[in-house]
């Protein structure tokens, strides 16, 4: 069984940064999709972040220009560096990889990120 384990969250004032990093038990063969998704308290989860095996990333419009998401399909890991962050952001922030070999969901357990005012 393949666990995903982020790290990186923490509590940060508005206007500051956090690296999360998203790493797998053992090597996932495969990846055709990585995400970063959160989900606040009362809402659906919802993808902020996504890269493809090919390396094509798309962003959520309200993290467009703050939020680089980047990864490396070999190790199975992922990244997410977060800036000029808001209240908004506060949320627990889960990451995702996608095997077309296995057919495969894999989710981390969430880390949480608090921005304060």
């Amino acid at each position: 069984q393949v666990e995903l384990v982020e790290s990186g969250g923490g509590l940060v004032q508005a206007g500051g940064s956090l690296r999360l990093s998203c790493g797998a038990s053992r090597s996932i063969p495969g990846i055709n999709h990585m995400g970063w998704y959160r989900q606040a308290p009362g809402t659906e989860r919802e993808l902020v972040a996504g890269i493809s095996g090919a390396g094509r990333t798309n962003y959520a419009d309200y993290v467009q220009g703050r939020f680089t998401i980047s990864g490396d399909i070999a190790k199975s890991t992922l990244f997410l560096q977060m800036n000029s962050l808001k209240p908004e952001d506060t949320a627990v922030y889960y990451c995702r990889i996608h095997s077309w070999n296995t057919g495969n969901d894999y989710w981390g357990q969430g880390t949480q990120v608090t921005v304060s005012s």
